[in-house]
């Protein structure tokens, strides 16, 4: 007996390839900028440049699953995206009533206001995406 196996189901079909093209650009300048700031000035703001690190992360983190397809990717996709809008709220929020805990900025500052707001819409346009996807992804 052999075992076929699907293909997953694409999701990054349509508006789905643009979101790729995004979170692969706030990929590169999220790790890049951390890398560097962490490489050369890490005593300055720790926290801040943490913070980017871990932005990178889960940005490439939802790169790789908007790429890789299927439902379980699309349900991977869809918490990281909840757990980078509250990331981006919360840090955000931070950064305006307690701006001294940020001597230095990170991605999601002023709910990513360096970024063209980047940050907040980015998490919101990919859940709105990824539960239409739900209807047509084969798992």
């Amino acid at each position: 007996m052999t075992s076929v196996q699907e293909k997953p189901g694409r999701l990054i079909g349509g508006p789905g390839m643009l979101l790729v093209w995004f979170y692969g650009v706030m990929v590169v300048g999220a790790v890049s900028r951390s890398a560097y700031q962490i490489a050369t000035d890490f005593d300055r703001a720790p926290l801040a440049y943490s913070l980017s690190a871990v932005a990178g992360v889960v940005y490439g983190f939802i790169t790789y699953t908007l790429i890789r397809g299927g439902e379980t990717a699309r349900r991977a996709a869809l918490v990281c995206c909840a757990a980078e809008l509250a990331g981006v709220l919360v840090v955000g929020t931070w950064t305006l009533a307690e701006p001294s805990a940020f001597p230095d900025s990170t991605v999601w500052s002023d709910y990513g206001m360096g970024y063209v707001f980047i940050p907040v819409l980015l998490p919101l346009s990919a859940m709105y995406w990824l539960g239409k996807a739900r209807r047509t992804v084969t798992p």
